[in-house]
This record gives C-alpha cells, structure tokens and sequence, in this order.
C-alpha cells in the first residue's frame, strides 16, 4: 500500500512545490514507485516536472470532476523519472463548480482508490491556501510533511495548519497523522534561523526531519530548466539534501517501524515556542 504524503503549508513560498518536485526525483532514484500529484493551479509542480502545462488536455481538474480517471490523466515524468497527475489554471474554477457535488471534500481521495496499489509513494502538492483543492489533498493522505523556513513569522502559519489538520482528523480522516517538519531554505549564518530551528527541535523531537534544506542556487535554477535539481546539478547542496531527506523517509517507513505517532499537545508548544522567539527578537 502506497504512503500518501500532502506536503502543505497555509504560507506561501516555503519551498512547498520545491520539496515535492525534489523528494519525488529522489524517491523515484532510490528505485520506488512514486506518484506526484499537482493541486495547485499555478501548475508549478507540473512545470517542475518537465511538462508544459499550456498544452496539456487533461489534468487533476476532470478528476476531481470526474470525468476522467487518473489512470487515463497520469503521465510519466521523463524528467524526473516518477508519474505525474499534472494542473494548470483551469483547476481555479474546480473549487466553484465542487461546491454543489457530493462528498466534495473526498472526490481525491475515492479517485486515487484506483491506482494507489500501484506506488511505494504517492506526494500531493497543495495550494498554499486553506481551500477545497487543500481539504482533497488531506482527505486523501494519510500523513503530511510541512515545510517551513525558520523565521517568526512562519509559526503563525503552522500554528494555522495544525488547526486546520486538527480539524480534518476530527471530521473527515481520522487516521490523517504529521508525518513531520522540514526546515527549508535555511541559512545557517542567520542566527534568528539558528534559533527557531534549535526550538523546533526541542519541541517537537523527531516530528522534526533531521534533514535541512539548504538555500541552494542550484534548487532555485531547476525549475526554470524543467527538470528537478538533482537532474540539474547533482553534486549541488540541494540534492544532496533532498536525497538525505528520502533517505530519512525510507528509514521512517522501514518495515520494523510504525507510522509517527500524533503529534502532541501542538497548539500549546506552538504558544510556547512563539513565547520563546518573542524573546528573540
């Protein structure tokens, strides 16, 4: 049975899409089969991905319609060596005509019912909004990975999600577990960084990926080339770091492991940790 992972944050530009893209190129080089699927209209995964959105004729959108099945949507990522359920801006008006549909919030996951058999992995690239596309993405993952720079101002934003994630368990998917915390774009000689990656860490425990993503020169070119970094530049520190964190993945879901556990008391240790970086500051 295949882990699905919704990688989101209700904060833009963490490294969301970055971390999708990236971790399903190293996951699918470890030899697994993975499955990216792209929830974001902006189709930034899509492009990542080597696919020009622009052209395609089907997208997650008629899925989520249903009038078209993944397997007849999916597409292989040559690039990144991974299947792709690709996006692009017709997936905006989705959320509109949802609305009045049945069980609008688990048509994701009841279409990816059919193909989940088939992968080792399965990542969903959510929008960086609280949405109707983001609900389909939790509903249908068993666990979510939250990128996030460590910075003041993104523990608002978690703090957010936590509750929204809270909030899905409580009424829609009960097993819907953190599978953990990923620094992104982190700059070591920022002491400010230093110091909200220290408390995370003593907060949180292992919830926190011991892996760190690098601000990487080579990451940020990638997309431009359509092709994930490690592709680009695999001796850059960004691949290298992607690659730890699969490594670190595989390790989790080894088969003398358990899935992670729930993530204790998050609105209080949230407080706390904002309490400290107050300090901080």
């Amino acid at each position: 049975m295949a882990k699905i992972l919704a990688i989101t944050n209700q904060k833009g530009g963490v490294g969301k899409t970055t971390t999708s893209v990236n971790l399903a190129a190293s996951l699918a080089a470890a030899k697994r089969r993975v499955l990216l699927v792209d929830l974001d209209p902006q189709g930034n995964a899509t492009m990542g991905s080597g696919v020009d959105k622009g052209i395609l004729e089907h997208t997650v959108y008629q899925v989520l319609l249903g009038s078209k099945s993944i397997s007849e949507v999916r597409i292989v990522s040559t690039a990144g060596k991974y299947d792709l359920v690709p996006a692009n801006r017709e997936l905006a008006g989705a959320e509109i005509e949802m609305v009045d549909l049945a069980q609008r919030e688990t048509r994701f996951k009841e279409a990816l019912q059919e193909v989940e058999h088939q992968y080792d992995f399965i990542l969903i690239d959510c929008p960086p909004a609280l949405s109707l596309l983001t609900l389909n993405g939790l509903c249908a993952a068993s666990a979510v990975m939250i990128p996030m720079q460590c910075e003041y101002y993104a523990l608002e934003g978690l703090s957010d999600l936590l509750n929204t994630i809270k909030k899905v368990r409580a009424n829609l998917n009960p097993s819907l577990e953190i599978e953990g915390l990923l620094r992104t774009m982190f700059d070591p000689r920022n002491s400010l960084a230093q110091q909200v990656s220290d408390q995370l860490q003593e907060h949180f425990g292992n919830k926190v990926y011991r892996t760190v993503i690098p601000r990487n020169v080579r990451l940020a070119e990638a997309p431009s080339f359509g092709i994930p970094a490690l592709y680009h530049d695999k001796l850059s520190k960004g691949t290298q770091a992607y690659l730890a964190l699969a490594g670190e993945l595989l390790n989790r879901y080894s088969e003398d492991s358990s899935l992670p556990v729930e993530l204790p008391s998050s609105q209080i240790e949230i407080q706390e940790l904002s309490n400290e970086i107050n300090k901080i500051r």
